[in-house]
């Protein structure tokens, strides 16, 4: 399904292209890190939201299949909760945040095994299509509570990675107040809650689904780069 099908369930009823991924948000990623977040250059862990961005190209909806090249023959499949914007965000207090979302997604933002945890190269994070998203949007007051959300990742059929929301160290509407303090969202602009510690690990040849509770199942394939199509 091109991303541009991907149903909403209000408006903005499309993706404006503006992707943001957030690092070190789970409180599990931030402590495997250990004692290295307190190394140069870095010295500390981070105070702010630290922000990534993820490209056009990197953009695709559920069931593209996901190219695996020989200059990285593994991929990391990062699961996140994807955040749809419905209205301009621009300096909102958090009390207020959830107000300007149109609802909640299935992000799997897809990158290059790599060390940098702060400032990792664009080319780990911007490989085509390294970023599926769906298989829709669902209604922001149909979610109850998006910090006791289960999120599951699964393998060939394997559930490989289990982790939930409410592990995250900025929760949704906080998150979404820091971002918005410093940079306007707009609406179809989505911002990823974060990744968990522990992203598995794929090749090609194999099939990846993420399940968050109540925004139903994201599954991709991983190929070869000469399998996938125009």
């Amino acid at each position: 399904m091109p991303l541009s099908d991907v149903p909403f369930d209000e408006a903005p009823y499309r993706f404006s292209g503006n992707v943001y991924g957030t690092l070190l948000n789970h409180r599990d990623a931030l402590a495997a890190l250990g004692a290295a977040v307190n190394e140069l250059p870095y010295k500390a862990p981070p105070r702010a939201v630290v922000l990534y961005v993820k490209p056009r190209n990197t953009l695709v909806g559920p069931g593209t299949d996901v190219p695996v090249g020989d200059d990285a023959p593994e991929l990391e499949v990062g699961a996140s909760l994807g955040l749809v914007i419905g209205r301009t965000a621009c300096r909102v207090c958090e009390a207020d945040a959830l107000e300007h979302l149109a609802g909640y997604t299935i992000v799997n933002d897809i990158s290059v095994p790599h060390a940098s945890f702060y400032r990792p190269q664009i080319r780990f994070k911007a490989r085509d299509r390294s970023c599926s998203i769906g298989p829709r949007v669902v209604a922001r007051r149909a979610v109850v509570d998006p910090g006791r959300l289960a999120v599951r990742v699964y393998v060939d059929g394997r559930l490989v990675h289990e982790n939930a929301t409410s592990g995250l160290i900025r929760p949704v509407a906080r998150l979404l107040a820091e971002v918005s303090d410093f940079m306007t969202l707009l609406p179809g602009d989505v911002l990823m809650a974060g990744v968990a510690h522990g992203a598995p690990k794929v090749r090609a040849g194999q099939r990846v689904a993420i399940e968050i509770d109540g925004l139903g199942r994201l599954e991709n394939c991983f190929v070869d780069p000469r399998e996938v199509a125009a």
